[in-house]
């Protein structure tokens, strides 16, 4: 073997793919109902866009970026995360101009270097939904509200929605300065990075996960503190409005994120089973951002879900993709691949079928008819369409049900018909 694969990602086979298409399908479905178009935007960026969107001092920025230099010596990114890359495109692509609010939905890779652990990989996927152009507290409750009904659709149980309000810069000042003060004292204590965030950014001290850091900062002010009024109502309708739609949740004031650019209302799932990455997915607004990558003042709201992680609570709580069954058709010639006429027939059958909707495949390594009818068999087909013998001149076939044992034959004109009788379960005669 030449080589394997990079650390810290994964080949995704094709059993583990109908996973991937149940996800990705189900995302689709949702966000359509929602009213959110699908957006594409590229895998790597201008660095710039993420030391500005996401924050010099989030571990993302960091720790976990691929950097590095193109051929014309520019530096660019593979993208860690989707918010930035979509809010550049909507500036870029002047969406600010279309009908507020515009809601947009992504689906695809995302690449971060660090220790690659269960359901944690350098390469890994999310499912992501951003929403621009109102601060209307509803628009957070919808946002939520779709991602829960996501999960609920997928069928998973034992989950927890966790919320809180990290507040707009105003609320922020004031609780920067009190943080300053509590922590201090504590400044020999905290980890050499959380000695950095310190004087920079010390509410991303909140997302330590040095044990030492998270035991000092269990009792500091939180930003939920320090609300200004406008942040506060803001943060009580939000949770009326989860009330109202039934959606429990859990006011978790330590909750910050882990991106510098969350204000107001920031939320986390988490679910057991998964060991220390218990969060399979969160968001919350962003009403700076967009300003902050050099357009005007634009409120927003979004989430990325970690595709990984769901699959594999899927995996844990027993659940397996509803993949809508294809009638699978196996068309075998009777003389192997040594009848240039069974051969032809079995071409012409094969293709009608797939042009009709139907899956369908024939024998291309000139078994017998015993063996083909075992790998048909093998790889599940319904249905084995037989090519040959005194059949093949008055242009019939026999058709095969694998799964009863019946058979019998029919002219080639009436195959699809019969085919969906028997899918029907009619019988036809």
């Amino acid at each position: 073997m030449i080589t394997k694969r990079p650390r810290g990602t994964a080949d995704i086979l094709p059993d583990e793919v109908e996973y991937w298409l149940y996800l990705e399908n189900t995302a689709r479905e949702i966000c359509t109902e929602y009213g959110y178009r699908e957006i594409r935007t590229p895998v790597f960026e201008h660095t710039e866009l993420f030391h500005r969107g996401v924050g010099d001092t989030t571990d993302i920025v960091e720790k976990e970026m691929y950097d590095f230099l193109d051929k014309g010596g520019r530096s660019v990114t593979l993208r860690p995360e989707g918010t930035a890359p979509v809010v550049r495109a909507y500036l870029e692509n002047h969406l600010g101009s279309e009908a507020q609010p515009v809601k947009l939905f992504y689906l695809g890779p995302m690449f971060r270097y660090g220790r690659p652990q269960t359901g944690r990989l350098r390469q890994f996927h999310q499912f992501g939904i951003e929403a621009f152009g109102t601060q209307d507290p509803g628009l957070d409750a919808e946002v939520i509200a779709l991602c829960m009904d996501y999960y609920s659709r997928l069928g998973l149980k034992g989950l927890e929605l966790r919320i809180n309000s990290v507040g707009c810069p105003e609320c922020r000042k004031i609780h920067r300065e009190k943080l300053h003060q509590y922590l201090k004292p504590y400044l020999n204590n905290l980890c050499k990075t959380c000695v950095g965030r310190y004087e920079r950014n010390p509410m991303r001290i909140f997302d330590c996960k040095s044990g030492v850091c998270g035991e000092i900062v269990a009792d500091a002010p939180t930003p939920a503190d320090t609300l200004c009024s406008e942040c506060a109502e803001h943060f009580e309708r939000v949770k009326e409005y989860l009330q109202t739609l039934e959606i429990p949740f859990l006011e978790d004031r330590l909750l910050v994120r882990g991106l510098d650019y969350y204000t107001k209302t920031a939320f986390e799932v988490v679910v057991d089973g998964l060991g220390a990455q218990s969060s399979i997915g969160g968001g919350g607004r962003y009403d700076a951002l967009v300003e902050t990558c050099g357009g005007p003042a634009t409120p927003g709201i979004g989430f990325g879900l970690g595709m990984e992680r769901i699959i594999l609570c899927l995996k844990n709580q027993g659940l397996v993709p509803q993949v809508k069954e294809t009638t699978g058709v196996f068309v075998a010639t009777l003389s192997g691949n040594d009848d240039l006429a069974e051969t032809k027939k079995a071409l012409e059958i094969l293709y009608l079928l797939r042009a009709n909707g139907f899956y369908a495949d024939k024998d291309y390594l000139g078994r017998s008819l015993r063996a083909q009818m075992k790998y048909a068999n093998k790889k599940g087909f319904q249905y084995t369409a037989i090519v040959g013998g005194e059949e093949l001149c008055r242009d019939c076939v026999t058709l095969r049900n694998m799964r009863s044992g019946e058979q019998k034959e029919i002219a080639v004109k009436d195959l699809l018909l019969d085919l969906k009788c028997w899918q029907g379960g009619n019988g036809c005669e």
